[in-house]
């Protein structure tokens, strides 16, 4: 049952790779499937880990790194079904959020007092590597059994976007991303703390 839970979480790290042609598309529902598959591997590997016995030596070391990779590569497409839900589009800076599966756009003016949506947020520039650099060091200092290392990421990410912070919906978007972001992270390093110990 062991092998089990280090394989799923090992496949939770490959899986970004098969799913990158979904995830990577401008459309909702593409991106909502690959975060659901995402997910639904997670909770599975950690039920599994749950009820299996610990692993240990090379088991424990292939499941500690195989956490880090899926925290870093897995949550990209977890982020972006977690902004779309919240109302930003991740993708354009241009246009509102549309509920539309193409993601057209929506002609949403400033003199135009009838638009049904305000436009969107501007992307933060650099949030998809910030993002994944800093599910990494959340996994890596959860793994390591430096918590307090938490507070340390997320104060530097939060005095490096401190600027841009003062534009309009940049704050909205840069809380409901660092949310979805670290939540992914440490439930992919909580998982990997069960199959550990």
């Amino acid at each position: 049952m062991t092998i089990t839970a280090v394989s799923l979480l090992v496949a939770l790290a490959v899986l970004p790779a098969a799913l990158h042609p979904i995830a990577r598309t401008h459309r909702v529902t593409p991106v909502l499937f690959a975060a659901s598959v995402t997910l639904v591997l997670l909770a599975v590997t950690a039920v599994v880990a749950g009820i299996a016995g610990p692993a240990d030596g090379v088991g424990a070391r292939i499941a500690q790194c195989a956490a880090v990779i899926a925290a870093m590569t897995g949550g990209g497409a977890v982020v972006r079904s977690v902004l779309i839900l919240g109302g930003v589009d991740p993708w354009r800076s241009d246009t509102p959020m549309s509920t539309d599966e193409s993601m057209s756009p929506v002609s949403a003016t400033p003199d135009d007092p009838d638009s049904a949506e305000p436009l969107a947020a501007p992307p933060l520039r650099g949030g998809r590597v910030i993002g994944f650099l800093e599910r990494g060091a959340v996994a890596v200092t959860l793994i390591l059994g430096w918590p307090e290392g938490l507070a340390i990421i997320l104060a530097v990410k939060g005095l490096a976007r401190y600027p841009e912070l003062r534009e309009a919906h940049a704050g909205e978007q840069f809380i409901i991303g660092t949310f979805g972001s670290v939540l992914y992270a440490v439930a992919v390093a909580g998982t990997a703390h069960l199959i550990v110990s």
